[in-house]
């Protein structure tokens, strides 16, 4: 039960975050790190990082982007498996 509640709150959490940083990238405001978007993947938040790229358009072009985020799905859910069998 608190491994479902954190993953929906990683994942929400992971989704704002790019959320909020595409809308500061459009205002020319203060961005959130693009380490920290990546780390919020790899915390377990890659489904809703990966959602908010394709929705937002945001970080689509960035090789970095396109390769780790998917790499952090596979890392959470490998961390899954592992932590239920």
């Amino acid at each position: 039960m608190i491994l479902t509640i954190y993953l929906i709150a990683i994942t929400l959490i992971s989704f704002l975050l790019f959320a909020v940083d595409k809308r500061k990238a459009i205002k020319h405001a203060y961005r959130i790190p693009e380490s920290v978007l990546l780390l919020s993947a790899f915390l377990g938040g890659a489904f809703g990082s990966w959602m908010s790229m394709q929705l937002f358009h945001h970080k689509t072009q960035k090789p970095k982007f396109r390769i780790l985020v998917p790499l952090a799905m596979v890392w959470t859910v490998g961390v899954l498996v592992w932590w239920l069998y």
